[in-house]
């Protein structure tokens, strides 16, 4: 077994992203409602939020709410709205202490007033907290920030303030919603499914992808550990041949 000791010896990526998945299936297993596996998922989100902060990570992205979530049945979307703002009003001397910056990606405004109202401040506390950006994706889908920003580029370009042959990666990451993150360097996903579901897909073009087959209330820092030590043993090669990185 890896310790977190072994791992923070190598590289760690800079920035890590989780799609917690799973909470409503852990819940139905044990007979109960899918609140009690929401309420169990902040559990893991704090848990893995400290450990991120003992490794050293820097930067944590979670999938926390897509703008496909907003399909599910009424009474649940409002059970999870209630969730975040208790869970944003307990955590936030969980992040003063571990020196965590709150962060928010996603269309904002669509969330309830109570739950922007909430996200803002806690922001604005952590606001000057250095150890780790931890990022919410609320509201949030790829495919809506991609379309956002090439809206925002065509209108520069109609008033003359960029030129077509001027575009590039660093215009595009300028117009999304994480133009202030790096891109992704690993990516998991828990309960078993393998596939992006609409989550970071222009930040994640070139990242390490782990899928593990553990509901997300049930992902521990041991699970958190293998899935760095597995990236730390991969070859990342960006294009290149292995002869030319050696």
């Amino acid at each position: 077994m890896s310790t977190i000791e072994e791992i923070k010896s190598q590289e760690l990526p800079k920035h890590l992203a989780i799609i917690m998945d799973g909470n409503g299936r852990w819940a139905k297993q044990k007979g109960k409602l899918r609140v009690f596996g929401h309420e169990n998922g902040i559990k893991t989100v704090r848990t893995t939020v400290e450990s991120c902060v003992k490794i050293g990570i820097k930067y944590l992205t979670l999938y926390t709410f897509s703008t496909e979530n907003w399909n599910r049945p009424k009474l649940e979307v409002q059970m999870l709205m209630r969730l975040l703002v208790s869970s944003l009003k307990k955590e936030l001397q969980t992040f003063l202490e571990n020196n965590v910056k709150l962060n928010t990606i996603g269309d904002v405004n669509a969330l309830p007033t109570k739950v922007r109202k909430e996200l803002q401040e806690v922001m604005a506390k952590t606001e000057s907290n250095t150890g780790m950006t931890l990022t919410l994706a609320l509201s949030y889908g790829s495919r809506e920030e991609i379309k956002n920003a090439v809206q925002q580029i065509a209108v520069k370009v109609k008033n003359n303030i960029i030129s077509p042959e001027s575009i590039d990666e660093t215009i595009i990451n300028n117009h999304l919603y994480t133009q202030n993150l790096p891109d992704v360097d690993l990516l998991i996903r828990t309960s078993g499914e393998q596939r992006i579901s609409n989550f970071l897909l222009w930040q994640i073009a070139y990242a390490e992808l782990y899928f593990i087959d553990v509901f997300w209330p049930d992902f521990t820092e041991e699970d958190l550990v293998k899935a760095l030590k597995n990236y730390q043993n991969r070859e990342r090669r960006f294009g290149k041949t292995s002869e030319q990185l050696n």
